[in-house]
């Protein structure tokens, strides 16, 4: 079984253990997938959210680490929220703290014996990452973490826009890994 695919299709309807949502620090929705993944999990994922201990005024998730709540009206059982990085032109660090995002909500997946998780395409909408890049870091940490970890089966990269399918595609394509 191939442990790594690409998914062209709404996150929100995959029946997987685990989806993972492109979160803000507040945890509290907004747009994109994060907006999609709270209305779709219903107004339960709110409150659950809300639950989350904030670490700092008004931050709950901090960038590049990630937080579980339950799925509630999604397929999925589970949520993992992580907040990717803003792009300020990379020279702050951002492919660092990506590379993070997909290592936090790997390492929650193993602790909760999540099996399936998909991501979305983190940091590629409003926080303006480069879709090439974030494919490259996304593809490399999870290739790093199912060499050393056989505890989590599939992991899907899903999109909804055919262009962000096409460079997740070219990037599986090239990679050594």
């Amino acid at each position: 079984m191939q442990r790594i695919r690409i998914v062209k299709g709404d996150i929100t309807t995959l029946k997987v253990d685990a989806v993972v949502n492109a979160a803000n620090e507040r945890m509290l929705g907004g747009g994109g997938v994060d907006g999609a993944i709270h209305q779709a999990a219903g107004p339960k994922l709110l409150a659950a959210c809300e639950q989350v201990p904030t670490v700092a005024p008004e931050v709950r998730c901090p960038t590049g680490e990630a937080r579980i709540t339950p799925g509630f009206n999604l397929p999925a059982n589970w949520v993992i929220h992580t907040v990717g990085p803003v792009w300020h032109g990379g020279q702050q660090g951002e492919a660092g703290k990506l590379a993070k995002c997909y290592q936090s909500c790997l390492s929650l997946a193993f602790e909760h014996d999540i099996r399936s998780v998909a991501f979305p395409a983190i940091s590629c909408g409003v926080y303006r990452f480069p879709p090439q890049q974030a494919a490259e870091i996304a593809r490399r940490e999870t290739e790093k973490f199912l060499a050393k970890n056989d505890s989590v089966d599939e992991v899907l990269f899903v999109a909804f826009e055919p262009s962000m399918v096409e460079v997740m595609e070219q990037v599986a394509e090239s990679s050594n890994l």
